[in-house]
């Protein structure tokens, strides 16, 4: 059994390193991941140059880009052995709701599927001031992937889970969840550089807006692990109906 770990917070950072001590004592781990931090990179890939992959120490490699670009090279013929699962996280903050279409983590997850393997996405749900728990996060993949290995699901499915930020023998279970909705963003920071010149950051996530029971949300905030299956196909086919008699409307 080989997992392929990868993340958006960067090779360094704690999330992946216990999630790589973790899953090894199920199977044997490559981790490949970006250099730095690319939180919010969604399913970029990076076509215009070239990328370059270097090794941090042995079974530990980083890649100067996405974490798409990660997955996508581990398993399409950067190494000469294949993988049989992908691993994402653990992310350092939560990816609930309408946090997926941005996440860098979910995308890498994504990726995996997209290439034919089982994938996980996995986040702490961090706070400024929460505990950091990064060992319960992952201990939660761990078992996670011990029960894909013993009841497989279909590989079109990808499973989002947030972690409460807890000590993991307070975690209260898990619960099969769908995805909640946010509020829109909030506005973008105006700044200065250091020669007077107007800058922009983008604003922070806006808050929870359908939050209520059988949401990712609500089952993070009652302290118990979310499980969201998530698919490729964005396709609304209840509206191909709709859709077609619209365009019927249309001359020419």
């Amino acid at each position: 059994m080989k997992i392929l770990v990868s993340n958006d917070d960067g090779f360094r950072a704690e999330g992946i390193r216990r999630l790589r001590e973790a899953l090894s004592t199920l199977a044997e781990v490559t981790v490949v991941a970006p250099d730095r931090n690319r939180s919010g990179a969604s399913n970029s890939l990076t076509l215009d140059v070239p990328l370059r992959v270097f090794e941090a120490e042995p079974g530990v490699y980083y890649v100067p880009g996405t974490p798409t670009d990660c997955v996508h090279l581990a398993v399409s013929g950067l190494f000469d052995h294949s993988h049989d699962m992908v691993v994402s996280g653990v992310n350092d903050g939560p990816n609930l709701g309408d946090d997926v279409l941005y996440s860098g983590t979910v995308a890498a997850a994504i990726e995996g599927r997209f290439l034919g393997l089982s994938t996980i996405a996995v986040s702490l749900n961090t706070s400024s001031g929460s505990g950091r728990n990064f060992q319960a996060g992952a201990e939660v993949a761990r078992l996670l992937v011990a029960q894909l290995l013993r009841k497989p699901l279909e590989r079109a499915l990808i499973l989002n889970i947030n972690v409460p930020d807890l000590p993991i023998g307070q975690i209260r279970g898990f619960r099969t969840t769908r995805l909640g909705f946010r509020h829109p963003s909030e506005p973008v920071v105006p700044a200065k550089d250091p020669h007077g010149r107007p800058v922009y950051w983008v604003g922070p996530a806006g808050p929870k807006n359908e939050a209520g029971p059988g949401t990712d949300f609500h089952a993070v905030s009652e302290g118990y692990v979310s499980v969201t299956p998530l698919q490729i196909d964005l396709t609304r086919h209840s509206a191909l109906p709709v859709v077609q008699s619209w365009l019927e409307g249309i001359d020419g």
